[in-house]
């Protein structure tokens, strides 16, 4: 059989290796399946092994110690670190605790890992939040925007303070303040894409909250194009290019299922459901952002998928096929 000749080449060059630290999730899993699909050998370290089986090869971690996965990191043409304790959850203070922690430690290993090697990865690719800058009611955020106040954007910042402060010079450097990521296998949009086809994907609140999302296809390029692409440094918001309110979001979701309508649920409800049946924080769907990326834009970068409605129509009909 003939490969692709951008497979090919990086068969040539010896299978070049990519680590994905917290690489077990719905993020890590996507990004392994597509980079594998480019002639690339890819190794997930993580707490758990992946449930299910895919192209790649997994090594334990516990996110804090360095052990046998850090060798893993030796001769590597990159690593994605996307580790740290998901934020579906209560924000009891336990929690709150462990968000921080969990995401500060990886960096900190990270960057202890980075001092043994002899051949370090060229460049360290950094997964950080865009809801660093908060929950403006309308403003558009972009990489020249203040950060905010509150959990997420002081999560964040020290996120990004302590990747700044371990990540070594010589290494290419790129922080991406990723939005919702969108697709099928994992993440929110299932569960949203469940209620919005039984009639109860309506308003949220008032539903002006800004939703910025991302296609995992997209996001998937965008981390392949940070890893070939020297021209990529620095920090970027991971988005589309139209965020829309959250009224809109399930509008065209509703549309892509031809469910013809979605209960409204208020602020109390969707209050009161998360503490007690969903076990998770509210003002992850009561609030939100509007953000874009400039930078992006700039280096060119061309997104398959910039408009929701293009993108729910891909999902949905890859989902029923």
């Amino acid at each position: 059989m003939e490969l692709p000749s951008a497979i090919a080449t990086k068969m040539d060059q010896g299978h070049e290796k990519i680590v994905i630290t917290g690489g077990s999730g719905f993020l890590g899993k996507s990004l392994s399946r597509h980079l594998s699909s480019q002639g690339y050998k890819v190794i997930i370290v993580s707490r758990h092994c992946p449930e299910d089986s895919g192209p790649w090869t997994h090594k334990n971690w516990d996110g804090i110690n360095n052990g046998d996965w850090s060798e893993e990191l030796e001769g590597a043409s990159a690593v994605v670190n996307l580790a740290g304790k998901s934020v579906d959850c209560r924000k009891t203070q336990k929690n709150c605790a462990e968000i921080l922690d969990s995401r500060v430690n990886s960096v900190k290993a990270l960057g202890k890992a980075f001092d043994t090697l002899s051949s370090a990865p060229k460049v360290w690719i950094q997964m950080s939040t865009a809801h660093i800058y908060g929950d403006p009611p309308t403003e558009l955020c972009t990489e020249d925007s203040p950060l905010g106040e509150g959990l997420a954007p002081k999560v964040g910042e020290a996120w990004e303070k302590a990747y700044k402060n371990h990540v070594p010079d010589s290494v290419r450097q790129v922080i991406l303040r990723t939005s919702f990521v969108i697709g099928n296998r994992g993440g929110a949009f299932p569960k949203l894409r469940t209620l919005a086809k039984y009639g109860l994907g309506g308003i949220a609140g008032n539903g002006k909250q800004g939703i910025s999302w991302i296609h995992e296809n997209d996001m998937n390029e965008l981390m392949q194009q940070c890893i070939e692409n020297i021209r990529f440094n620095g920090t970027y918001v991971a988005t589309a290019p139209e965020p829309v309110s959250y009224a809109s979001f399930m509008a065209s979701l509703r549309n892509s299922l031809r469910s013809p309508f979605g209960l409204p649920a208020p602020a109390w409800l969707i209050r009161l459901g998360a503490k007690f049946i969903l076990r998770t924080d509210p003002e992850l769907i009561l609030l939100g952002r509007y953000c874009k990326s400039i930078r992006l834009e700039e280096e060119g970068f061309k997104f398959e998928f910039s408009n929701i409605n293009e993108a729910f129509e891909d999902l949905i009909s890859s989902n029923q096929s």
